[in-house]
Order: structure tokens, then sequence, then C-alpha cells
């Protein structure tokens, strides 16, 4: 299954707050479709299912990708979910986003394949690509790139940056300072539903 590019407000209405898919608040708080006002019974697959798409809409990413993590989760010792949602958590298009210098992912993504980005100092435009504690995001020194960050500060709300990161506004340069925990990740999911959801496909 390809990257999700229809609107948006309709994956809000039907899985909730998604911030990484979009900033935008949906006015109706019914399901999208004619049945939306109807409620009705969402099998114990149907909620399993809604987890996952929540994890899948919200980073980006497709189906064959999230299977490829999970995978690599269940080889890595610890709780499968936890770790999943830690390599999703570390990829520089996630970490970008997070240190507030995109107001999405598809943004974020977007900035690191236009050449925007640097990791200690070298290019990278692979969105995928996984950080590490220590490491350096900053701005390219292109005068394009800095003009678009700081625009994008002039008119967007303060977010506020996770303790795994910090970032600092005048020098435009964040410094990932460990692997994030649990509690720092912006969003609202049941991770153990997600590696049920898969437990018999993988």
């Amino acid at each position: 299954m390809s990257r999700y590019r229809g609107p948006r407000l309709r994956i809000i209405r039907r899985l909730g707050e998604l911030p990484g898919l979009t900033r935008k608040t949906a006015n109706r708080q019914t399901p999208p479709g004619q049945h939306g006002t109807t409620p009705r019974k969402t099998s114990q697959y149907g909620i399993r299912l809604q987890e996952k798409q929540k994890l899948r809409f919200n980073y980006g990413i497709t189906e064959s990708q999230l299977i490829q993590y999970i995978r690599k989760a269940r080889k890595l010792k610890g709780s499968t979910g936890e770790i999943l949602l830690q390599l999703l958590e570390m990829r520089l298009d996630n970490v970008v986003f997070r240190l507030g210098i995109a107001p999405t992912i598809a943004a974020a993504r977007q900035l690191i394949g236009h050449g925007h980005i640097l990791v200690n100092s070298k290019k990278v435009t692979i969105p995928s690509y996984q950080c590490k504690p220590k490491e350096i995001i900053s701005i390219a020194a292109k005068k394009n790139s800095r003009e678009l960050i700081q625009n994008f500060f002039e008119t967007s709300n303060l977010v506020t940056v996770p303790p795994h990161l910090t970032f600092n506004k005048e020098t435009l340069t964040g410094n990932v300072n460990s692997f994030v925990n649990r509690q720092s990740v912006g969003l609202n999911l049941n991770e153990l539903l997600i590696v049920e959801y898969y437990s018999r496909k993988v």
C-alpha cells in the first residue's frame, strides 16, 4: 500500500488526533461517511487495526515499512512494542518534526529530501535515517534553507521539545541527547495491540 495522500481531516475524524499527520482540527467529531453518526460496536480485530492505522498514518510509513520495523523490533532485546515506537521516533523525519523545525512529519520529510537538513554537519537526504544519541541536527548553510526555517518559526506556535532532544533557536541546531522513552512518545495508542495484530502475519 502506497503512502496516503488523501484528505487528512478524514483520517483525524476516524482515528483521533495524530500530530505527525496534520496540525488541523476537525470541526465535526463523528467518523466520516454516511454512517458516521450511528454508533457501532468495533470488533477486537477492528480495535487492533485502528491502533495499527494510527501508527502508520502518524509516521507516514507504508504497510511494508511497518512490517520491516516490526521484524526488526522482534530481533532486539526488550518489549517489542516499545522498541517499535523507539525505532519510529528516532527516524530523522520524526526528529526534525519533534524539534519543531517542520509542522508535520510529511513536511520534515520534504525538508530532508531537498537537502536542507544536516546530521553531524553532513547532508542526509534519507528520511528513515536512524538518529543516535550525541548526534547534532542542523540546517544547511544555504541562504534559502535558513530563510525557510526562520519564516516557519515566525508563523508557528511554540512547540514543546521532548526531553530526549534539545534545540537552540538562535543557531538552529538540535541535539539528540538519548533514545526516546515511552512517556515522551507524542501519540496516544496501545503498542501491544499493534504487536498482537501482526503476531500471525509476520
